[in-house]
C-alpha cells in the first residue's frame, strides 16, 4: 500500500512537470498565475532574473508570446519625413533637422511638405508600400538622426542628396516659398 502511494505521488509530480514543460497555459490559467498572456512578451520574461524572480520564470515562459524582431533590426529602404513649414515654430527641433546638413546623409530619405501636417516619418519597403508611420513631434533632432542612421537602409550608394517635396495637391503654389521660415 505504501508503495502505491509513492508511486501515485511520484506519477503526479511527474506529470505535473511534464505539463509545465511541454504545454503552454490556457489564457484563463495564465490569468490565475497573474500573467495576462496576449500582453505579456517573451523578452520580458527574460527579466525576471534581474528582479530574483526565476521562480516565476517558467510560468512566465508558458504565458508569453514570441517578441517580433526587435525594432532596432528593421531596416526600410526609404522614408518620407512629412511636415508642413507653418508648424516649425512649434517643433524648432525638426526645423533645426531639416534646415541643417544632416538629411544630406541619408539619400533614401524625402522630406514632404505638406500643408497643416504635425511631423510624422513613413517608412517603406522597396516597393515603396508604407509599412509604419510615426509621430515625431516629441523626438529632439539627435533622435531623429539617429533613427534614421538605424532603421534606413545603408543602399543608395552613398550619395549625398535627398529629395524635397512640396505638397503637389495645393492649389496655391507660392505658399509654401512664402511660407518657409
Amino acid at each position: 500500500m505504501i508503495k502505491f502511494g509513492l508511486l501515485l505521488c511520484f506519477l503526479l509530480a511527474l506529470s505535473s512537470c511534464l505539463k509545465r514543460t511541454h504545454a503552454e497555459f490556457t489564457a484563463a490559467q495564465c490569468r490565475e498565475l497573474g500573467f495576462i498572456k496576449t500582453q505579456l512578451l517573451c523578452s520580458n520574461c527574460d527579466k525576471l532574473d534581474d528582479f530574483g524572480l526565476e521562480a516565476i520564470k517558467p510560468h512566465c515562459k508558458q504565458c508569453c508570446t514570441q517578441d517580433q524582431q526587435p525594432a532596432a533590426q528593421r531596416t526600410y529602404a526609404k522614408a518620407i519625413l512629412e511636415v508642413c513649414t507653418c508648424k516649425f515654430r512649434a517643433y524648432p527641433q525638426i526645423q533645426a533637422f531639416i534646415q541643417s546638413g544632416r538629411p544630406a546623409k541619408f539619400p533614401n530619405l524625402q522630406i514632404k511638405y505638406v500643408r497643416g501636417l504635425d511631423p510624422l516619418v513613413k517608412l517603406l519597403d522597396a516597393s515603396g508600400k508604407v509599412q509604419e508611420t510615426l509621430s515625431i513631434t516629441k523626438w529632439n533632432t539627435d533622435t531623429v538622426e539617429e533613427f534614421f542612421e538605424t532603421h534606413l537602409s545603408k543602399e543608395g550608394g552613398g550619395k549625398s542628396s535627398y529629395s524635397v517635396v512640396e505638397d503637389a495637391d495645393d492649389e496655391d503654389e507660392d505658399y509654401l516659398r512664402t511660407n518657409r521660415v
